[in-house]
């Protein structure tokens, strides 16, 4: 199996580096990494190629780095960057979590969403916690449980997993879904000269809905989360009562 393994940290990452080393010890792929060339965090899906050339550097026989985003590197990968197109996209290990709301913002997630929509399986995969990471711990779990991940991905979305950052390793594993998170950020500006401001947000805590069978809930008992996440946007009209169906009028000649 050809594997592309990209992230959102940037390819000197440690998630990166500790998650090639697990995957290539499994002896029965051959894994390419192709990321971006600094950290692009947060970029959700934005990607650069379809108005501007990126550049691919080659760091060695199968590693290269991309001056793009982790949406581009996957889309490059797929139409025939790399010596053959990936049988399976990982991308991660991610500083920090990506539970509930947060794939939303998260290139990691955009990158294995991008793989999904290309109809490659694809996971997205990060480490809890915000220091004292256990990259060791948690590139072996996810390699020693890949074959798992993959049986539960199929077309239309894209496998989320969330490791807890725990020494002893995780309690177990979960098949569950994003929670619901909300945000208590604030802006800090300071002026500038003349008419010039500048602004930066000030992260604050972040708290979720109380939940159980959620990605928050999982980790939180140190259990692995792994989420299947629908990679379409789609509403049902019954989600929002008074909008008028035009499909059905449509079908009434109306």
């Amino acid at each position: 199996m050809n594997i592309l393994l990209t992230n959102d940290d940037g390819i000197e990452s440690q998630g990166i580096l500790k998650l090639a080393e697990a995957l290539r010890l499994r002896n029965k792929d051959t894994v390419y990494v192709l990321a971006p060339d600094s950290d692009r965090s947060a970029i959700s899906h934005g990607f650069s190629v379809i108005k501007n050339p990126v550049r691919l550097v080659k760091k060695s026989e199968d590693t290269w780095a991309c001056s793009g985003t982790p949406v581009d590197c996957v889309i490059l990968a797929a139409l025939g960057a790399l010596p053959c197109k990936p049988d399976l996209i990982v991308s991660g290990i991610n500083r920090g979590p990506n539970i509930g709301t947060d794939i939303i913002y998260s290139g990691t997630a955009a990158a294995a969403r991008q793989g999904a929509l290309m109809g490659i399986p694809s996971i997205a995969v990060s480490l809890g916690g915000r220091e004292n990471f256990n990259w060791k711990m948690a590139a072996a779990y996810f390699s020693d449980h890949l074959d798992e991940f993959i049986k539960i991905w199929k077309d239309d979305i894209f496998i989320n997993v969330n490791i807890p950052n725990s020494e002893k390793g995780p309690d177990g594993m979960a098949i569950t879904w994003p929670a619901r998170n909300k945000y208590h950020d604030t802006l800090s500006n300071i002026k500038g000269h003349g008419t010039k401001d500048w602004y930066f947000l000030v992260w604050g805590n972040e708290t979720f809905d109380d939940e159980k069978g959620t990605d928050h809930d999982a980790v939180s008992k140190n259990m692995v989360s792994v989420s299947p996440v629908f990679i379409h946007p789609v509403v049902h009209l019954d989600f929002c009562p008074g909008v008028p169906d035009y499909a059905a009028a449509g079908k009434r000649g109306g």
